[in-house]
This record gives structure tokens, C-alpha cells and sequence, in this order.
């Protein structure tokens, strides 16, 4: 089953999933690559920066407004391309919860701020990927966290690397899918 049939499955009867965008916040650390985790504010689970569509807003740049509004990152780049989707049950109260499924997008992280809106209402903490995919109760949060892979520096997005660096046409293909050159 594919992970939409999955949040379509969830949403049966009440509609479709919601969406909602999180932000995987990384660096490099003394061992390897790191991920900031927070704990969510009702239950105290780790989890990602995430949240809801914001007017006027890429998909990428609505994670990095989370991340700041919920883990202080404050500098970093993020990237254009979404590294994974994952579903979960968001609970609205007692007796109601709403399926959502959440588009990812890595940002590598140069700032944490002390002072953010909602210091004082989560902890954060830095964690080595096999740590971090562990931790969070999502079970496709954490194969995305488990293989995550930063991307190299420089390396072109996935429209540019259509075209060719030096802006050259995509090479041809012949039927069989082999690359033929120009």
C-alpha cells in the first residue's frame, strides 16, 4: 500500500488528510550527521517541526517558519525538495483527531536561537540519525530520519540536473533506456 492509499485509508469517511509541512533540522556533528528533535507540547513525544500551510508560502519555506516557531533555528538553508511523506493521527481533543500527511524538506541548520515563540513550551535536543529515527513514534518518520543522506554542497537541484549543468539538453535515450550521447 502506498502512503497515499495509507492516508486516504486513515481519512476514510471524514474526508481527505490534512497537510501539513516539517522541517528534518540537521548538522554535522562530531560523529556524523545530527537531527534536531522537540518534543510535541501535549504529549512530550519527540517529533519534528511541523505545521500547516501558510498563505504566501513555498512548502519548504513553511518548514523553515516551524522550525523557527518551534525549535529557534534561526539561520540555515533548506532545501526545495521534500526527502519523504509520513501520516499520523494529529489529536485535536478528547474524542477528535485528524489525519495528516506531512511533507518533509531537510535544513541544514548554522543557527539555533535561545529565545523562539515557543521556548518554554518544548524541549530540543540534537541526536545521530539511527538515535533520532528511533525516538519518534512514526514509523515512516523514522525511515526517513534513518536515511536521510545531506545533500552535497553544490550539488544541483533536480530541474537543473535535467538540463545539464552548462545548460546543454538532457542527453537522449534510446528505447531500451541506455544514454546515447550528443
Amino acid at each position: 500500500m502506498s502512503w497515499q492509499d495509507k492516508f486516504l485509508a486513515q481519512g476514510a469517511g471524514s474526508g481527505h488528510a490534512r497537510v501539513q509541512y516539517g522541517a528534518l533540522c540537521w548538522r554535522e556533528g562530531g560523529d556524523g550527521t545530527e537531527v534536531l528533535l522537540i518534543t510535541s507540547r501535549n504529549t512530550g513525544r519527540w517529533v519534528i517541526p511541523k505545521g500547516w500551510p501558510m498563505p504566501g508560502l513555498a512548502p519548504e519555506a513553511a518548514a523553515a517558519q516551524e522550525a523557527w516557531e518551534e525549535a529557534g533555528v534561526s539561520g540555515g538553508l533548506v532545501s526545495p525538495v521534500c526527502v519523504g511523506r509520513y501520516g499520523y493521527q494529529k489529536v485535536l481533543g478528547a474524542d477528535a483527531a485528524v489525519p495528516c500527511a506531512v511533507a518533509v524538506y531537510g535544513l541544514k541548520v548554522s543557527k539555533l536561537s535561545d529565545t523562539y515563540p515557543e521556548a518554554n513550551e518544548r524541549r530540543r535536543k540534537w541526536f545521530p540519525l539511527a538515535v533520532a529515527a528511533g525516538l519518534v513514534n512514526e514509523p515512516d518518520l523514522g525511515r526517513i530520519i534513518a536515511g536521510f543522506t545531506p545533500p552535497e554542497d553544490g550539488r544541483p537541484s533536480p530541474i537543473a540536473a535535467e538540463e545539464g549543468e552548462t545548460g546543454d539538453p538532457p542527453p537522449q535515450r534510446s528505447k531500451r533506456g541506455k544514454s546515447r550521447g550528443h
